[in-house]
């Protein structure tokens, strides 16, 4: 398998030109005096060395040998806490924290970019330090200054990590039902009980603790969902001058046996009357928790979005060696017995399938990162604004990125073709470990639901008015420049065209209850390739000034080409899937499935 680079030229390219980030954080006052464009390459390239010196090294073995289970104990796989203390050397996992408590400060945009090295060198790796931003986010935002104080440093320094247990043997999707308890102390503490499951990183032996936010219910609680609160409950008691004091009642019944990632410790994790302390507001824990879920569900898209990445770069360079047959205009390398596969335009189509998805995605994590950043460190309208991108464009970047990422790395497999299914390539275990990111953190067809649901129809489509306006600022700005006529023109079409699907189903939603269900993969696969072809719009009225004289420009505005001409059209389809409505999904008796 070729070695993992990070693509450090396109990266660059999308944050310091086409989207100007370092003016986006000269005008920001919490970002104006941390980051610039100096910063931002440095931090950038010494993460390419750490992905490719330290992480992707360890990827496969990793795999091989799996994390270890014995009698509550888990040990991960050889390399891994040497490496994990690299990242934590290297004040990594602080990158985006709040300088208050020892974080960085820096911004999401950068974070992005950041996130998608570490996913494409190693997933499972990838999986502790994430989980542990995602619980400081959290903390944050929701904890008491003392909670603050007392954990963030210390999680920021990676010395402690961070788990979130939501999951029940009986409760995934619907969170309403869990079991677990949370009685009310003398000392201002609960007595956390219950059991979860499919807890990431609740166990491990990286970190010297780890923090756990634990959704649970009070005996009093509301039913429902209105009856959650958010609960911090370390595995090891913190004293009051911050060293560590006795167990506490937590423990790791088992780890799961999966598909994939298999160096990221997967936990059964049981509470037995384990001392926790209320994060937020009582019964607003579902509110508390989807502060790091946010985030988290962008991060599980550049997971998506990583694999993408390693698997092109290992089929591009396998494409270019490997030779079979000839070319269907000739010989291209007479010399030899064949040619290289990459002449054959079957390959081309697989290869450019994922340079154009990739690209693509890469462009729309920066975007939605953009917003991320200016709902965090925004103002007023604008910070309203952001606040609603960010919630429209969600579950659009966590499924869409990772249905796409199944895809890809399914394509980079076979380019391989037989190879591509054997163990030293490394092209089955992307497949293996991508296939996660489309049913953790919400699977896509609850992020399908959210999205048309409550994210559309519920405000009759007030958020989607705004992605709309700015992708039609972007037409308007460029409708005179003939250049990018062969891309404006058929975005705008697109547009349109969702703009149309959007209306008709949530008018079908007034009579039809079954209406937004029914149209919701459709609806976010089809949004997702208007989203791209917005984003390779942009790059391409960045790239193609410049295209005649640079190869990287010239490569930009190709592959925005192909995207157009042979994805694009798949909006169509889609189109006409979601406008055929719900009778025919509901039509067929259950008795006769």
């Amino acid at each position: 398998m070729a070695e993992y680079k990070a693509p450090l030229r396109e990266m660059n390219f999308l944050l310091h030109e086409v989207f100007e980030a370092d003016k986006l954080w000269a005008r920001l006052p919490a970002l104006a005096e941390t980051a610039d464009r100096e910063t931002a390459d440095a931090i950038l390239e010494e993460m390419a060395k750490l992905a490719a010196n330290t992480l992707d090294p360890i990827n496969r073995t990793g795999d091989e040998e799996g994390c270890h289970w014995n009698d509550g104990v888990v040990t991960t796989p050889k390399g891994f806490p040497e490496a994990y203390a690299t990242y934590c050397e290297g004040g990594w996992g602080a990158l985006v924290g709040n300088p208050e408590f020892g974080g960085m400060g820096m911004p999401k945009m950068l974070g992005a970019q950041v996130e998608e090295m570490i996913c494409s060198a190693n997933i499972s790796f990838a999986l502790y330090p994430v989980l542990t931003n995602g619980a400081c986010l959290a903390i944050d935002a929701h904890a008491s200054e003392e909670l603050k104080q007392k954990y963030l440093p210390n999680m920021y320094a990676g010395t402690w990590a961070g788990a979130m247990d939501l999951t029940e043997p009986h409760a995934g999707t619907d969170l309403g039902i869990i079991r677990t308890k949370a009685e009310p102390q003398e000392d201002g503490s609960y007595s956390i009980t219950g059991s979860k499951i499919f807890i990431t990183g609740g166990e491990h032996d990286l970190s010297e603790n780890i923090i756990h936010l634990v959704l649970a219910k009070l005996p009093d609680a509301p039913k429902g969902p209105k009856g959650i609160s958010l609960f911090l409950v370390p595995k090891i008691m913190v004293n009051d001058d911050g060293t560590l004091g006795e167990r506490n009642a937590v423990s790791c019944g088992s780890i799961e046996h999966k598909m994939g990632i298999k160096a990221s410790s997967t936990c059964a994790m049981n509470f037995d009357g384990a001392k926790g302390w209320l994060v937020g507001e009582l019964n607003k824990g579902l509110a508390a928790m989807f502060t790091m879920m946010n985030y988290e569900r962008l991060g599980v898209g550049i997971q998506g979005l990583g694999a993408s990445e390693r698997s092109y770069q290992s089929a591009i360079e396998y494409a270019r060696d490997r030779v079979q047959s000839r070319s269907p205009e000739g010989a291209k390398l007479p010399e030899k017995a064949a040619d290289p596969i990459i002449v054959h335009p079957d390959v081309r189509r697989m290869l450019l399938t994922q340079k154009a998805l990739i690209g693509g995605g890469r462009a729309l994590s920066t975007y939605v990162a953009k917003w991320l950043d200016l709902a965090k460190f925004g103002e007023g309208e604008e910070k309203k604004h952001a606040e609603a991108l960010v919630a429209l464009l969600t579950p659009v970047a966590k499924a869409f990125f990772t249905d796409k990422g199944l895809e890809c790395t399914v394509l980079g497999q076979q380019v391989f073709g037989g190879h591509g299914y054997i163990r030293e390539w490394g092209q089955e275990q992307l497949v293996r470990d991508v296939r996660i990111t489309q049913i953790y953190e919400g699977t896509n067809g609850i992020q399908a639901l959210d999205l048309i649901g409550r994210k559309t129809v519920a405000n009759g489509g007030a958020f989607f008015d705004l992605f709309a306006a700015d992708v039609q600022a972007f037409i308007d700005a460029n409708g005179d420049n003939e250049a990018l006529a062969e891309f404006i023109q058929p975005l705008g079409a697109e547009l349109q065209r969702l703009k149309e699907v959007t209306a008709a189903v949530i008018e079908a939603a007034k009579t039809d209850p079954n209406a937004p269900g029914a149209a919701s993969v459709e609806y976010l696969h089809l949004f997702g390739y208007v989203a791209y072809a917005y984003m390779w719009a942009k790059v391409v009225s960045v790239a193609a000034p410049q295209a005649d004289a640079d190869d990287f420009y010239r490569t930009q505005v190709k592959t925005a080409r192909f995207f157009f001409a042979r994805l694009l059209p798949q909006a169509t389809a889609l189109a006409n899937s979601v406008l055929a409505g719900s009778e025919t999904l509901m039509d067929l008796e259950e008795a006769l499935f």
